[in-house]
Parts: C-alpha cells; sequence; structure tokens
C-alpha cells in the first residue's frame, strides 16, 4: 500500500523515557524505538523512531512506498537526537530502511533498524515491520523455573548452532526451521537428560560463517530460520518438556557492515571513535563505547528483550575479557590507559554489574554467565561485594587442562598428572561452569573424540572417561553438539552432526553413556547441590600419577549423614583389579554408573553392583574398597550406608 505523507507529532516517548535514555538507566527501549504498529486517528500504520543525534535528516523508505522518496521523520526538540513519524498504512511485513543524512550533507546512508524486530533474511539487508504477539503455553514451566536454575539444581547444558544440527539433505541441504526444530529438538534433548540448550547468537547477522558472533540484529532472531513467532515456539517446545532455554549474546563487538551499526548516523555512534579503543583487532569488528549513556540502555534493553519477550532462562556474555581489559590483544602503544593509567576498562566494568543488577533485578530466576579466559576476580560475585554481578562464569582453565591431559597418550599422561588435579586449587573461587564448548572442536583442533589418542575402542572410551570426569568435578556442565555421538571429524557449520554414526555401535554406546550420566547427574543430589563451596568435594586420592588414577567425593552438603558419591577414573587402558581406594564411611557402596559397561560399549568389568568397606585404612580414610578399575573407565559409588 502506498504510503504518501508522515504524520509528525506522534510519539510513544515521555519526558521520562528521554532522561532514562540519556542517563543510560533506559532497559526497555525496545518499547519505545524501532517500528511499531500502531492506530492514529482511526488509521492504522507504523510509527519509526530512530536515534540519529549527529544527522542532518532522518527519512524512512520501504516497499510500502517502491523504495521512492524518503518520508521525512522529525527532530525531537528535547536534544535526544531521537527522529520520529508514524507513515499511515505502512503494515506487518513492510520492509524499510532509514535514510539518513551525515551532518555535512555529503552522504545519506541506508541503514537498518538498531530496534528491528524482524530482517529479510541475509544476504538482504531491509528491516521488516513486525509484531510480537504469541501465545504462550509455558506457564507451569515459567513459574518454577527459578528452582531449575538455581545454583544447587542439576545443570547440564547443551550447546548448539541451529544452521547446523541437522539439514534436510532433499531441500537444497537447508538448515532446520525453528518449527521443525521445535518438533524435533525438545525430544531429542529430553532423551539425553540433559536440563538446558545453549544457542549459539540467534541474532539477525549478515555472515553465516560467523556463527552469529556478529550481529546486527540486536532484537531480532535470525530470519534464516523463521519468524520471531516461530522462534517462540521453539522455546515454547523445549520449555513445555522441561527444558531450559540459554541465549548467546554478544555485547562486545559488532560488525562494519553498511546497514548495521558502524557510523550509524556518519559519526561513531555505537563504536569509539579512536580505533585503539574502537577496533577489535581479532576479529575485525567494532567495539560499543560503554561510556556513552545512551550505547548503555541500547545494549541493556537488548539483554531484558530476550529475558522478557523470548522467555530466555539465561544469557552467555560473550567475549567478556576482551571488554573489561583495554590492552586485550593489543601491542605496546596501540590502546589507550584509564583515567588512572591502568588496563582495565572502567566504563565497560560499570556496564557489566549494570547489566548484572537490571537482569537480575527484573528476572531473579534466571542466570547471566560469563565467557570470561582470565583470572579477572569475582566475576560470579555480587556488584555490592565489588563483583561483576554473574551468575556462572566459564572455567576456561579445566577446559584448557583437562583437554590437553585428555589428549595425551596414556604412556605420558604420568607427567601430566597435575592438569587432572589443578583444577581444584581455584575451583571455588567462582561459580563455574564447565565447558567443552564449541571453540574446543574448530580451527584445526579436531574433534573430542578425535583428541583422544589410539584406536575407535580406545577413543571412545577416553571420551566416555573425559564425560564422567567433567560431570563429576565440581561446576556445571556445558557439552557442545556432536559429542554425544563421538563425532569424527571437527565441527563444520556448512555441515550437519554425523546422523549416521547413531548406527554404529561404539559411537551409539557413547550416546547411551552419555543419557544414563545425565540422569545420574540429576538422580544424585550429592553431584550437583554443592558445586560452589569445598564442603562439597573431598580428595580421596589424588596423587597416583603413575597408575594415572584419581578418585573423589562429591558430597550434597556438610555433616555426617550426607549424601555422597566416590567418584573413580582410571586413565589407562590396563584394568586394575584389587585397587584399594579409601572412603570416608563404612557400608555399602553401590555402584551407580560404570563407563566401561557393554552397553556402552566397554569390555565389561565392574565390581558386580557394588562392595561393603572394609576396615582397612588407605588415604587417609578408616575405610576402603577393593575395586576393580577397569580400563579406561569411570566409576561412581552411591554410599547406601
Amino acid at each position: 500500500m502506498s504510503a504518501q505523507r508522515v504524520v509528525h507529532g506522534v510519539s510513544t516517548l515521555t519526558d521520562d523515557d528521554i532522561y532514562l535514555f540519556r542517563q543510560g538507566r533506559h532497559f526497555r527501549l525496545y518499547e519505545k524505538l524501532g517500528a511499531h504498529l500502531r492506530t492514529v486517528d482511526e488509521r492504522p500504520g507504523t510509527h519509526f523512531a530512530v536515534w540519529a543525534p549527529s544527522a542532518r535528516s532522518v527519512g524512512v523508505a520501504g516497499d510500502f512506498n517502491a523504495w521512492g522518496p524518503t518520508l521525512p521523520l522529525a527532530s525531537r526538540l528535547d536534544g535526544s537526537g531521537i527522529w520520529e513519524g508514524f507513515v499511515p498504512g505502512v503494515g506487518r511485513g513492510a520492509q524499510y530502511k532509514y535514510r539518513i543524512e551525515t551532518a555535512g550533507g555529503d552522504a545519506c546512508l541506508e541503514k537498518g533498524d538498531p530496534f528491528a524486530l524482524l530482517w529479510e533474511s541475509p544476504p538482504a539487508t531491509a528491516s521488516v515491520v513486525w509484531d510480537l504477539d504469541y501465545g504462550w503455553s509455558d506457564g507451569q514451566w515459567m513459574a518454577a523455573r527459578g528452582r531449575a536454575n538455581a545454583l544447587d539444581a542439576p545443570m547440564s547444558v547443551y550447546e548448539m548452532h541451529l544452521g547446523s544440527w541437522r539439514r534436510e539433505s532433499g531441500d537444497g541441504w537447508r538448515s532446520l526451521h525453528y518449527d521443525e526444530l521445535a518438533g524435533r529438538l525438545p525430544g531429542y534433548l529430553k532423551a539425553l537428560g540433559f536440563t538446558h540448550v545453549e544457542f549459539l547468537p540467534v541474532m539477525e547477522h549478515p555472515f553465516f560463517g560467523s556463527w552469529g558472533y556478529q550481529t546486527t540484529g540486536y532484537f531480532a532472531p535470525s530470519s534464516r530460520y523463521g519468524s520471531p513467532q516461530q522462534f517462540m515456539n521453539l522455546v515454547n517446545a523445549l520449555h513445555r518438556e522441561g527444558i531450559g532455554v540459554i541465549l548467546d549474546w554478544v555485547p562486545s563487538h559488532f560488525p562494519s557492515d553498511a546497514h548495521g551499526l558502524w557510523r550509524f548516523d556518519g559519526t561513531h555512534l555505537f563504536e569509539h571513535a579512536d580505533p585503539r579503543q574502537g577496533w577489535h583487532p581479532d576479529w575485525n569488528s567494532s567495539i560499543f563505547n560503554y561510556g556513552r549513556h545512551e550505547v548503555r540502555s541500547f545494549l541493556i534493553s537488548s539483554a531484558l528483550f530476550w529475558l522478557d519477550r523470548y522467555h530466555a532462562d539465561g544469557l552467555r556474555v560473550d567475549a567478556v575479557a576482551s571488554m573489561l581489559y583495554l590492552d586485550y590483544s593489543r601491542a605496546p602503544g596501540q590502546w589507550v590507559p584509564n583515567e588512572f593509567g591502568g588496563r582495565e576498562n572502567l566504563a565497560a566494568i560499570d556496564f557489566l554489574r549494570d547489566l548484572n543488577e537490571a537482569v537480575y533485578g527484573e528476572y531473579p530466576d534466571v542466570q547471566t554467565v560469563a565467557e570470561e579466559s582470565t583470572a579477572w576476580p569475582m566475576v560470579s560475585r555480587p556488584t555490592w561485594l565489588g563483583g561483576l554481578g554473574f551468575g556462572l562464569k566459564w572455567n576456561m582453565g579445566w577446559m584448557h587442562d583437562t583437554l590437553a591431559y585428555f589428549s595425551q597418550d596414556p604412556v605420558f599422561r604420568k607427567y601430566h598428572h597435575d592438569k587432572l588435579t589443578f583444577g581444584i586449587w581455584y575451583a571455588f573461587q567462582e561459580n563455574f561452569t564447565l565447558p567443552l564448548s564449541h571453540d574446543e572442536v574448530v580451527h584445526g583442533k579436531g574433534s573430542l573424540y578425535g583428541r583422544m589418542p589410539g584406536d575407535q575402542w580406545a577413543k571412545c572410551a577416553g571420551l566416555r572417561l573425559l564425560l564422567a570426569f567433567m560431570y563429576a568435578h565440581p561446576g556445571k556442565k556445558l557439552l557442545f553438539m556432536g559429542a554425544e555421538m563421538a563425532q569424527v571429524p571437527e565441527w563444520n557449520h556448512d555441515g550437519e552432526l554425523e546422523w549416521h554414526l547413531m548406527d554404529v555401535p561404539a559411537h551409539k554406546g557413547v550416546w547411551n553413556f552419555l543419557c544414563d550420566l545425565n540422569r545420574a547427574y540429576r538422580a544424585e543430589r550429592a553431584l550437583h547441590a554443592v558445586d560452589f563451596e569445598p564442603q562439597g568435594f573431598e580428595w580421596m586420592d589424588c596423587r597416583d600419577a603413575e597408575g594415572g588414577v584419581v578418585g573423589f567425593v562429591r558430597r550434597a552438603e556438610a555433616g555426617e549423614g550426607a549424601p555422597q558419591v566416590l567418584c573413580v577414573f582410571n586413565c589407562t587402558p590396563v584394568a586394575r583389579p584389587g585397587y584399594r581406594m579409601g572412603v570416608p564411611a563404612p557400608g555399602f557402596w553401590r555402584e551407580v554408573l560404570n563407563s566401561d559397561a557393554q552397553a556402552y560399549g566397554g569390555s565389561g568389568q565392574g565390581n558386580l553392583g557394588g562392595l561393603v568397606a572394609e576396615a582397612v585404612p588407605a588415604h587417609s580414610q578408616e575405610h576402603s574398597l577393593s575395586l576393580h578399575l577397569p580400563p579406561l573407565g569411570a566409576l561412581y559409588f552411591r554410599h547406601e550406608g
């Protein structure tokens, strides 16, 4: 429908909105800026509002006027830099862009809407007028999700890339759509026993190969896979199966595509003007100016948007380390010290604290997770204690050491035993998630299966052992897709998982083991209830480097009579009958998980369902078990008194 004029003097913004926006304290900007369907004087249409303070003029054009002459928006008189106007006749599905004349009048930029709810599917770049009406049916999950997201709850997260999980070979090798995923993914994850799924960024991005980490649409799920309502349907379906949804979110940098945020009004509006602060050398992208109040409002509004309108249960914040350090990936002379001469990005620190205070203030039943790869202190401690305020932090040190150990030939593991044990020294300094993520199976690193030494049997046994060690170790769990079937090659975003491996007994055995591992993890409170305090963990044996054996006890709480599970790992391919392991209590210890069971592709060696502790001192304990340790095997024993 052709729209001939713009109605000015119509606004969704109040004086309070403008004040909060300019103070960096407006965290619901998506309700005010962008394109919103409205009816004015009984005429349906769309109200457009965009922030472009340095522009000479701003207008809108789209398919509703055949991309013809620009329909001018009016600049507010309050100095906010917001341009707005109501265009009758513009409805749901209309494509549009803002035309922004720069201050000097030397250029007219065509920009997508920073607050667009939907974009054209890439490589097209127009924004799309849309609404977010949807009939949610996940009320039961939403009412109780605080329990599922609590720090003492089991949290095993299946990390996945929507576009390469599964493809339709008979339909141009396309990725599954949101509705197709809604029909397949919840049941698959429920069968595997995961508590949560984490999506690599679903926010709109121009380059598929960026996996979503070069975001242009901070308020829009990618249209590659369907509409906003179809993505809501996916979240809704997962919630109805009791599976939480965590979204990767990228406030650290954004791409320099011409239609995006970069030089939005002809100036460095969202990013720093100084390339030493505003350009990321690793990713060739722009860095947000966290010191600009309006940018902080934009970003925190984006975070709350996904929790509010899409019922997300958590946000994993990408590349936090790159935000915290002014000299991150920069040589001397290529960065600007803070006002005290230090390397800490004070504005980014304030932003992250504001972010977490806003998230937990509005949604205390969700979690924020920091991908922070350094030893920055108190990442997951409250802001009122001086922390950054995240709920959880990825434990990158544990990941690097553990993979380095398991990648070694068992003959040489005795020289690297400390990599298996060192993580406990700092395990309780933060609320850690243990990540075996997408970053560990790309760029020539190989798959987890491929990093295990030996033949097929040894690789599958080694992978089962690795997973069992991760699930027993203090910390929440995250595993990237493909590991459940012991995928052979590393992840390829242009492909799909090797689903044919489900028909290969050795690989299906890994899948079967992970199913039972997740069930044991969820059933045994000792394995998850006290992840972040020392009383939840006690070494039994950490010194047998020569034998490649470690053993420890996990407890559900402090005190006598607490539920406890003994976890023992034989990291060599040599069976060890009669291995004496100290235990902290007499009575029967039931074998609840054995990674060497034949159902998992193992050799079937074990302890016949459990053992009674003998009054034989070992490892500073008054009682002990005489164990049969299977080769490359992990054993869990529940104390039953």
